[in-house]
């Protein structure tokens, strides 16, 4: 058996979204984040059920409401998979 690698994207989406969300969560407004592009995705290793999977998320660089993360996914120090991830942020609206 092999850990699905759209599940394996889906964790690097989502730790980006949270870090993204807890950043901006200081000013007290809630905020929503929108999944723009996922590119140069590429899976190096296979990852298997039970595997402790850790996201590793790096800003490239953010302007305004959009921003581009480095992203991969390690396994006992190995990366499995990785991918350049862009979202947007906006206010939640009231």
């Amino acid at each position: 058996p092999i850990f699905p690698g759209v599940l394996i994207i889906e964790g690097m989406a989502q730790t980006c979204g949270a870090i993204v969300i807890n950043l901006e969560n200081k000013s007290g407004d809630k905020h929503i984040v929108y999944l723009l592009t996922l590119d140069n995705v590429k899976f190096r290793k296979p990852a298997r059920p039970g595997d402790r999977l850790e996201y590793h998320i790096k800003k490239i660089h953010r302007r305004k409401t959009v921003g581009r993360y480095q992203a991969r996914a390690i396994v006992d120090g190995q990366v499995v998979a990785e991918a350049e991830i862009a979202a947007m942020i906006v206010k939640e609206a009231q």
